[in-house]
């Protein structure tokens, strides 16, 4: 797990999920799920290809991610805490990480624009097609960038969170 010296012990037939089991397994979901999409992402961003389904697997990454903070504040209100602190941080971060992604993403556009010198998306409209088409494909391939360096993130945080339980 990660260089930390903890193993994941193998549960007999029968035996409950500890919190701790569920911890590692959650993080190692989010980790798995969020480093393919930022794969994904990053070969479509490199080949400028949008992809559809790209963000379809961002959404559902954020989702998991949320889904495994809420997991990790059920687990902190119980008796069973991490043997590292450093646990909490690397578990809730992704929740920021996308947060500021985000932010990152709605400005994409608005950079795009200013590089071609371009007010507003108004102004987008008096040029040719070929034109207008060529931007919302920069400002797409932008915000894939984004959030496909945010999933990779994401997913380092979440391996970390499974190896410092």
């Amino acid at each position: 797990m990660l260089l930390s010296g903890n193993t994941l012990d193998i549960r007999a037939p029968g035996t409950q999920v500890t919190t701790r089991d569920l911890a590692i397994w959650g993080a190692w979901t989010v980790g798995a799920a969020n480093g393919l999409v930022g794969l994904f992402g990053a070969v479509r961003w490199y080949r400028f290809a949008p992809s559809r389904e790209f963000w379809f697997g961002v959404r559902g990454g954020q989702a998991l991610a949320l889904a495994y903070a809420l997991v990790v504040a059920a687990a902190a209100l119980g008796h069973d805490h991490p043997a590292s602190s450093l646990y909490y941080l690397y578990a809730l971060l992704p929740i920021a990480i996308g947060f500021v992604a985000e932010q990152l993403r709605l400005v994409a556009a608005d950079q795009v624009l200013s590089t071609r010198g371009l007010e507003n998306a108004q102004a987008v409209a008096t040029l040719e097609p070929a034109d207008q088409q060529a931007i919302v494909t920069a400002i797409l391939r932008r915000e894939m960038g984004v959030m496909a360096l945010a999933a990779l993130v994401v997913c380092v945080l979440a391996l970390r969170a499974a190896g410092t339980y």
